[in-house]
């Protein structure tokens, strides 16, 4: 059984935020007016946090794509009251709407803040409709959203190596925020398949995970920069 995960090279990353439009258009994640981003309503399954290192004018800007952990010891699954946020077998962390009541527990628990809470029904305008992503579901209002490492395409993945009668290879499950990078920056595979560069790249030595001394064990690691970068 495959356990999915991804790794971060920081010194690729350049922050263009190509990942952060991939994951909106690939999963129908709604845009906000500015208003409700001042209220901290904002959506974004993947977003690419920035740091300033230094002081002007030698300074350096750092950045930082940061998705759902999918953690092996998630504690929003041990809160949700009704389990509609799970873990599967797979190790990815995922939400069942319908089952969803919003009391927003799981959002609270999270240490990453990756969960997103729908306070109102997302609505497009008739021009961009035709655009939505058929193989993702609209949230309704009143319910916790988050990356699923774009479980959808793990399906059609699934159909289409079944189809042709081989195994699934590691080149046709790739969420959307690894094709769309241009660097490089974001590498996805089976952390515990040695054959997968994923797996290898865990065990570098700049290789890091955040706030790992809580104990959620996060599938999302990250290469720290290379001295002097």
């Amino acid at each position: 059984m495959p356990r999915w995960g991804m790794v971060i090279d920081l010194d690729r990353c350049t922050g263009c935020g190509a990942c952060e439009t991939a994951c909106k258009s690939e999963n129908n994640v709604a845009t906000v007016s500015s208003d409700q981003a001042d209220l901290g309503r904002a959506t974004a399954w993947m977003r690419v946090m920035t740091e300033v290192e230094g002081e002007f004018p030698n300074t350096t800007m750092r950045f930082m794509p940061r998705p759902c952990m999918h953690c092996d010891n998630p504690p929003c699954v041990k809160v949700c009251p009704v389990a509609a946020t799970y873990i599967n077998d797979e190790g990815i962390v995922g939400q069942i709407y319908p089952r969803c009541i919003g009391c927003r527990y799981c959002a609270n628990a999270c240490p990453y803040t990756v969960k997103y809470f729908n306070w109102f029904a997302p609505e497009w305008p008739e021009s961009e409709r035709a655009h939505l992503n058929p193989d993702v579901s609209v949230r309704p209002k009143g319910v916790i959203e988050k990356c699923t490492f774009c479980h959808h395409r793990l399906q059609k993945a699934r159909e289409d190596a079944r189809a042709e009668g081989r195994e699934l290879r590691e080149a046709d499950y790739q969420p959307a925020c690894v094709d769309a990078c241009p660097t490089g920056a974001i590498v996805f595979g089976d952390l515990d398949d040695p054959q997968h560069r994923v797996a290898e790249l865990k065990h570098d030595a700049r290789a890091m995970r955040l706030m790992e001394d809580l104990g959620t064990e996060p599938k999302v690691y990250y290469l720290t920069p290379r001295a002097g970068t």
